[in-house]
């Protein structure tokens, strides 16, 4: 037994509504919906356009192209080649770019952080307010995405529906042979695409489902189209309340630029860049071309049968016939040995607006990036509804106004600029602007495939004050444990701010951890007794062992005195009876060999000299949600034995934090400086 879902109130408003637009168009003029180029949307995605072609649609995502090396350009460029090769004569496929201006309050909302009710309010407003003037810089308001629409001609759906399943099969794994990630839209998806292409200049979500459609009568263009369209200028349109045009791109430039769709794609404003492209059989293309050179070899022999009755050399014939006779016989070349094909390409842009000003001046921003690639952008003067329509991600170019060009020449088209990292989220972390757009960098961390992370650049490049800033924005939106390895004593201030704890370890200081510390819980697979004996091997290897290392006379020592001193704490674990760096001294001591000997004297100096900084029990409590542990002062001797303790009482920390299903995000400075003092310590970051 199944039962309907109530409408909302928002949903009610938009049947309502769509029931209106369908009872109040006049049937003896042509309404939004019937100028809308389809004539049926099924639920998987497929779109019957006219009664024999049928498509589908692919959104797939930007790779980095514009930032990359040469070598790296070069082979997302061959592979591009390829991946438009793959497409025969009989599928029409469409590209295209969608820069659509969306909510600001919605893109404020994705930065802002919420309130806690606490004594950090004021800061977390301060970082709003920060990441609100960083939103501004970039292009934030504007939603990019980029579709391939592919169609065939078919009899019928039953027909039509493996091949373009074969089809789409193979365009997603072409994208991902590019590294590209690509999904398939079903009806829903495309529908709302198409919605938000209609209703630029409103906010009004798209709310639709399929069991609506019988229940009202209506079609799926009724919850899709504008209130109006208007086309009565020659060359621009109305869209609602929004006003647009559309322009064709002549390709007059004898080289083109892999930077020209880049440039269009980089503007400020709402528009739609589409490339309408349709390979030719390559048997066709050959003796189309051949005939072409024969008919430009015939003109050749007149010129010269002329030029021989008007007396004058006949090598001299006009300059046209034989630039054109070269580039038709390079292009024959191009087709039968290499890996060339020939495509029928419109390429069309459509420009959008509140104000036919501001239109004007999209417009002609537009025709100046031709224009500098040396194109030029026509308008389609009263074709403004045929390019509209043909700006549609449907696949039907309605606009006949192609070029040919071979495979690397429509590749020249490279759809793919910068790779764009935000991630809307509760955790997500401004991570700084990207280099190319100028846009927000939001990452959480936790959804990556490496949650990992390394600050690189120059001195006085910023890289502490990246940490700091990090450190800062997970204390503002997560809770999770905040632990630092502080060598230079940079971090005590901000630490002190956010209520932290920082520990200071030196030879002055009352700040003392217990290396002999043992967590039960430390591991969850292992003896916790195994994994603290292999700690405090590494420690007198630290300690004792030269270049060679411990020996295994000396290992074997060093095991069976670490399992002596802890069996008291193990048969009672109180804190009383952990035992410390002199117990393990003195048990080495009462040892026979003379290895064990050599050990205990290389360990006094920790114990009972001048270096016994670590010879006492943990004098401290990690248990603060910010913990940074000051290692600035402990000098060069102590510097590696430090770095490893910090190492054991951090990992002990992060067991505690495991075993509560809480997050560590554990931060070490000058990492590279540390890593070559203590070069065998695994650093992990939990």
């Amino acid at each position: 037994m199944s039962t309907k879902r109530k409408l909302t109130r928002a949903e009610r408003r938009q049947i309502e509504a769509a029931i209106a637009r369908a009872k109040g168009q006049d049937k003896k003029h042509k309404s939004a919906q019937d100028s809308i180029p389809f004539q049926r949307m099924f639920p998987d995605g497929i779109c019957r356009v006219t009664e024999h072609y049928y498509t589908k649609s692919v959104q797939f995502n930007d790779i980095n192209y514009q930032l990359g090396q040469n070598e790296d350009k070069t082979a997302i460029f061959d592979g591009w080649c390829d991946f438009l090769n793959y497409f025969d004569s009989s599928i029409k496929f469409q590209l295209s770019f969608l820069n659509l201006s969306a909510s600001q309050d919605s893109f404020s909302r994705s930065v802002t952080i919420p309130m806690q009710g606490d004594a950090f309010d004021d800061l977390r407003g301060e970082y709003t307010d920060m990441l609100e003037n960083q939103l501004a810089k970039g292009n934030n308001g504007l939603i990019k995405t980029k579709f391939l629409t592919f169609g065939i001609e078919a009899d019928s759906l039953k027909a039509a529906k493996p091949r373009l399943e074969r089809i789409e099969t193979d365009i997603l794994n072409n994208f991902k042979r590019l590294g590209v990630k690509a999904d398939t839209l079903n009806g829903t998806d495309r529908l709302k695409l198409l919605h938000g292409v209609f209703h630029m200049d409103s906010q009004e979500q798209f709310r639709f489902s399929w069991d609506w459609l019988t229940a009202t009568g209506l079609s799926v263009k009724d919850f899709i189209a504008p209130s109006s369209f208007e086309f009565a200028k020659g060359n621009a349109f109305g869209m609602g309340q929004r006003q647009g045009a559309v322009s064709f791109l002549q390709i007059l430039a004898p080289e083109l630029n892999d930077r020209m769709l880049a440039d269009f794609l980089d503007m400020e404003s709402s528009l739609i860049v589409t490339m309408h492209i349709q390979s030719v059989d390559q048997v066709k293309a050959i003796k189309t071309i051949k005939r072409k050179i024969t008919d430009l070899d015939k003109m050749k022999i007149e010129e010269q049968k002329k030029a021989i009755r008007s007396g004058y050399d006949m090598d001299i014939i006009p300059s046209d016939l034989a630039t054109y006779g070269g580039e038709a016989k390079k292009l024959l070349q191009d087709l039968q040995s290499r890996n060339e094909r020939m495509f029928l390409v419109t390429f069309l842009v459509l420009n959008t607006a509140e104000s036919k000003q501001q239109l004007d001046n999209n417009v002609f921003q537009a025709s100046s990036i031709a224009q500098k690639y040396n194109c030029q952008l026509t308008r389609l003067d009263f074709r403004q509804e045929e390019g509209l329509m043909s700006s549609l991600p449907l696949g039907r170019n309605q606009v006949e106004v192609q070029r040919g060009l071979t495979t690397s020449s429509t590749a020249i088209f490279v759809p793919f600029t910068t790779q764009e990292l935000f991630q809307a989220g509760r955790e997500a972390l401004y991570c700084g602007l990207n280099a190319l757009s100028n846009n927000l960098i939001m990452v959480d961390r936790k959804l990556l495939k490496n949650p990992n992370g390394l600050i690189l650049g120059t001195p006085g490049s910023g890289k502490s004050f990246s940490a700091k800033r990090e450190i800062f924005n997970v204390f503002l939106v997560t809770t999770d444990d905040i632990i630092i390895a502080d060598p230079e004593s940079e971090y005590g201030a901000l630490v002190r701010r956010l209520g932290g704890q920082v520990i200071r370890i030196s030879p002055t200081s009352t700040d003392y951890i217990n290396p002999m510390d043992l967590n039960l819980n430390y591991s969850d697979d292992e003896n916790p007794l195994s994994l603290k004996s292999d700690f405090i091997l590494s420690l007198c290897e630290l300690i004792v062992g030269g270049k060679d290392g411990l020996q295994p006379v000396e290992k074997t020592i060093i095991d069976r005195c670490v399992r002596m001193v802890y069996r008291d704490y193990l048969s009672d674990p109180c804190p009383e009876k952990m035992p410390i760096l002199e117990d393990l001294y003195n048990e080495l001591r009462r040892q026979e060999e003379k290895e064990a000997q050599y050990i205990a004297t290389a360990l006094e100096i920790y114990v009972s000299g001048s270096l016994n900084v670590f010879n006492h029990r943990t004098s401290i409590n990690i248990s603060n949600r910010v913990v940074s542990f000051d290692i600035k002062e402990l000098g060069k001797q102590l510097k590696k034995i430090g770095m490893l303790i910090v190492q054991d009482a951090v990992w002990n920390r992060v067991t505690e934090n495991r075993a509560e299903k809480k997050s560590t995000r554990y931060y070490i400075d000058e990492m590279h400086r540390e890593a070559t003092r203590c070069s065998h310590i695994n650093f992990t970051r939990a």
